[in-house]
């Protein structure tokens, strides 16, 4: 006995607050498996209701220092995402607001400290801000032409200013940065927050004790120099880099966003012998919901009357409209067509399948793909050890530098507490497995989570199943061979008119193809069968048998004549049915299960992958050969029931392969679970479709392939995020530290290391981004 929640998380705002959290919950008795993701603020928990329930996890979340709070309940996944969106909307315009302010407050510091540095420089040497001072160089001859006042003004006034200023850019537009820096220090761990909130802190308390009592520097022969420029434009490009960041993040969930968007708000339900529109939430099941052209359906259902195209392509990929006439299955959120229909809602709500697959991605979207571990470990000492290594540079500095050696040792260790906040690391994963699966929906490849996208990428060999899957899954009359003279069709309305009364899947295929050709079938009498051989009936007062050969010969037909081109269908995997009337055959009928148009494509390009693919199936060999050449699949395992396919998967596995099964029936769920990713065609059944780890909402097999490349070139970007956030941070905290300084004389602002680190997590979501365009062909 489990439970599920999802739980909104606020004040994330790199990979070690992710990881704080998921460590937290995760030590929580009664919590089974908690997956905590920074990309959509949430924290996914299952956990045992005996032993805990959702308001303790908040409680848990909040003791960590983060905000939470449980979801209303009876909120459709459409409700919860445009909530989400809305949210993230209104907090990214206060970033963007917040940034705008910290650049100007930040341009006019700037300017005010020009003077002062110019002023210092003379007889100090070098100060905190290296780039300042190069700035300062180039800027202050323009100046001093256009604003001579500037250097008219009394520094102490200038001073004052520039802390006045300070305290309004840092508690203001940087408030959210050092009020979650406190959060961390009061739970005892360190993330993003704290590294900024110290170096910046640092800068301006310096700068505060210059300010008001600059005496205590002078004594030790040390410029009062003040550093507000250099914090207020820290925190300016740290919420550039956030804001940056947002409107980045907020395209990675483009297709989610886009799925919810095609929910209509309301709908044209038949009331009496009107039509009367009313709001979604006023539809119950049962309602006649009518559509007009060029209208998205409201709610699924079943149409009951009219006829139309309508462009499911939201749900398949597929870009051709489906003709939907009476008895067919339509579905919230596509398109009709040129045609009126009128259908009956079967499903509301969160029981649609839109809003199935909007939850589908949230929960794929939330989860967290394997190599997110490694992320998480090194996060999890990351931040400490940044502080250490930043007291480590403070205290190097003060003992080895020959001159101001505490201004530069508090320059190179904020610098250094700067450069490495990890926000690259937190969204490195994250950004492409969001990007990944909304690529995959637009394309009707839904993945469940980051595990089953990151497994498909390792696939080394892809088992099909055949029926329904790389054929159509109905027998259809392909052949058909007449002798002794009758005329075609009324054989074959003697022969469907004996079929019409049997239950067997061919005898269907039969009654379908005479239909087909014009020859309705006839009354029948005396009907009776053999099960697994055939039936015959009296029609039209002749004795009409249809059947295999073994009926053919319990009936006492001599069917030698037929016999060659019999054998010659069942070569070609097709199954031979004969039609004898009065005792004297007349006919012999060619059925088979046709392969879907796009299989042998499909397989073609598997095997352009360079996977292996091989034909399971539990129907007769020579079938499952005849399929396995018209489709370019060289190895088939036939006759075997559902145990049979479990052991041919456990087989490939304990051979080192890494396996894919492909297939859409009951009987296949057993090796959709066992495989390493269960690939389930979502035209199939309910069971095939919940074992699998990846729906194909369209129902060939050319999914198959894109989804295994997407897998690919994700993992990929995966790879390429983890490399340059890591490599950032290796090259820039040595530079940061001063470690190039004794041989070349280059140190690392603290601004230009702000700078560094907000587009270090910019490129990373932009990298992500790439996966939206990426060719998957």
């Amino acid at each position: 006995m489990s439970g599920t929640v999802r739980i909104p998380v606020g004040g994330m705002t790199c990979a070690a607050c992710q990881a704080s959290i998921q460590r937290a919950l995760e030590q929580e008795p009664g919590v089974t498996s908690a997956s905590v993701s920074l990309m959509l603020g949430s924290a996914a928990v299952e956990y045992d209701p005996r032993a805990t329930s959702p308001g303790a996890l908040v409680e848990v979340i909040r003791r960590t220092g983060y905000e939470a709070a449980l979801p209303p309940t009876g909120v459709t996944p459409f409700e919860e995402q445009e909530q989400r969106e809305t949210t993230e909307r209104r907090e990214a315009a206060l970033l963007g607001r917040k940034a705008a302010f910290s650049v100007i407050a930040g341009a006019v510091a700037m300017i005010l400290s020009m003077p002062l540095m110019s002023a210092h420089r003379a007889d100090h040497g070098v100060a905190i801000d290296l780039f300042m001072r190069g700035l300062t160089d180039w800027a202050a001859p323009a100046l001093g032409r256009h604003l001579p006042w500037l250097y008219s003004l009394d520094p102490r006034l200038v001073s004052w200013s520039l802390l006045g200023l300070s305290l309004v850019a840092m508690g203001w537009a940087g408030g959210h940065i050092y009020s979650r820096a406190w959060a961390s220090i009061k739970r005892r761990s360190a993330d993003m927050s704290t590294l900024v909130a110290i170096g910046t802190g640092a800068a301006f308390l310096y700068s505060v004790v210059a300010t008001l009592s600059p005496e205590i520097f002078l004594r030790h022969g040390i410029a009062p120099d003040v550093y507000y420029e250099a914090a207020i434009l820290i925190v300016a490009l740290v919420l550039t880099g956030q804001a940056l960041e947002a409107r980045a993040k907020g395209r990675t969930t483009a297709a989610l966003h886009a799925l919810a968007g095609l929910r209509p708000r309301t709908a044209r339900v038949v009331r009496g012998e009107g039509e009367t529109e009313v709001p979604l939430e006023g539809v119950a099941i049962g309602d006649v919901v009518a559509v007009r052209p060029g209208e998205r359906i409201a709610v699924d259902g079943e149409v009951v009357s009219g006829a139309s195209a309508v462009d499911e392509s939201m749900l398949t990929g597929e870009s051709v409209p489906v003709s939907k006439t009476p008895g067919d299955r339509v579905f919230g959120g596509t398109l009709n067509g040129t045609g009126a229909l009128r259908y009956r809602a079967t499903h509301l709500g969160s029981e649609g399948a839109l809003a199935q697959i909007v939850e589908l991605m949230r929960s794929a979207q939330a989860s967290r793909a394997p190599i997110q571990r490694v992320a998480d470990r090194v996060s999890a000492v990351f931040v400490p050890a940044v502080i250490a290594v930043a007291l480590v540079t403070f205290a190097a500095w003060c003992l080895l530098a020959d001159a101001a050696p505490v201004a530069r040792g508090a320059a190179a260790a904020v610098a250094v507490l700067i450069i490495a906040c990890p926000c690259a690391m937190g969204l490195a994963v994250p950004t492409a497995v969001m990007v990944a699966t909304g690529r995959g929906a637009a394309l009707g490849i839904l993945f469940k989570g980051g595990e089953a996208l990151q497994r498909a990428e390792a696939i080394d060999v892809v088992v099909l199943d055949k029926t329904g899957t790389v054929t159509l899954g109905r027998p259809t009359v392909t052949d058909a061979v007449l002798i002794g003279g009758r005329p075609p069709d009324v054989v074959l309305s003697l022969a469907a008119s004996v079929e019409a009364t049997s239950e067997h899947p061919l005898a269907a295929a039969i009654v379908s193809y005479a239909r087909g050709l014009g020859a309705a079938p006839l009354r029948a009498k005396a009907f009776r069968s053999l099960p697994g051989q055939g039936a015959a009936a009296v029609v039209k007062g002749n004795v009409v048998s249809v059947g295999n050969e073994a009926f053919m010969i319990a009936e006492k037909i001599d069917v030698t004549p037929l016999r060659g081109d019999a054998e010659r269908l069942a070569a070609e995997g097709k199954t031979p049915v004969y039609v004898a009337v009065a005792r004297v055959p007349s006919a012999v009928l060619g059925v088979a299960d046709p392969m879907k148009p796009t299989s042998r494509a499909a397989i073609d390009r598997l095997r352009g992958l360079g996977l292996d693919v091989i034909l399971l199936t539990g129907d007769r060999r020579s079938v499952a050969e005849g399929v396995a050449r018209r489709s370019g699949v060289t190895d088939v395992v036939a006759e075997v029931l559902p145990a049979g396919k479990l052991a041919e998967i456990r087989r490939l596995q304990q051979a080192g392969r890494v396996v894919a099964m492909v297939g859409d029936g009951v009987n296949d769920a057993p090796a959709l679970a066992q495989a390493d990713v269960g690939i389930a065609l979502a035209s199939g059944s309910d069971v095939a479709v919940h074992a699998g780890d990846v729906t194909l909402m369209r129902g060939d097999l050319d999914g198959v392939a894109t989804a295994i490349l997407l897998s690919r070139r994700t993992l990929r970007v995966i790879r390429q995020n983890l490399f340059w956030a890591f490599a950032y941070n290796a090259v820039g905290i040595p530079i940061a530290a001063g470690v190039l300084y004794p041989a070349f004389g280059i140190l690392l602002s603290p601004v230009l290391a702000s700078a560094a680190m907000a587009l270090s997590s910019v490129s990373v979501v932009t990298n992500s981004l790439r996966l939206r365009r990426i060719p998957l062909g």
